[in-house]
């Protein structure tokens, strides 16, 4: 971890960071962040979501990504003094996985760093998923997001 990242102890709990309840809030904590970048723990049990007779099929890893962005984003949200806003994953660039299954006892580290963010919303994350103890990379996406200003508004112009 560098100088100029919050370590976790710091860190308030990933359910006030983003806007899902259980039993789709499936990041465990954050492990740090800095300004562009947040990685958090997703630690893979029998009970995950998603979990089926072989695993957490890899193609959850996308939303394990979309769920560390909101998580960045709802962290710089409370620093400015706002409140935790939801957001939309709008498309995964290059998924690649190397792994076809996510099994009990996998502890990841979910990666984004922020790439882009634009004054309408729109941003754009590299992200990374890799394995705790040996920082082996799993994972790797190019993840494109957007968050309105007003959500709601947004979502009844849409309706």
């Amino acid at each position: 971890m560098n100088a100029d990242m919050t370590a976790d102890m710091n860190l308030p709990a990933v359910a006030t960071l983003v806007p899902h309840a259980a039993p789709m809030l499936l990041l465990g904590r954050v492990i740090s962040v800095d300004a562009d970048k947040l990685c958090a723990e997703v630690v893979i049990r029998s009970d995950s979501m998603f979990y089926g007779e072989r695993g957490v099929g890899a193609w959850v890893g996308i939303e394990y990504m979309a769920q560390t962005i909101a998580a960045y984003a709802g962290y710089h949200a409370q620093q400015r003094g706002e409140p935790v806003k939801i957001g939309f994953l709008l498309g995964a660039r290059r998924y690649e996985c190397s792994r076809s299954w996510f099994v009990a006892g996998d502890r990841l580290q979910v990666e984004a760093q922020q790439v882009l963010q634009a004054e309408n919303g729109l941003g754009s994350f590299s992200c990374i998923i890799r394995e705790s103890s040996t920082q082996q990379q799993l994972a790797q996406a190019t993840v494109s997001v957007f968050q309105p200003h007003d959500a709601k508004a947004f979502l009844e112009s849409e309706a």
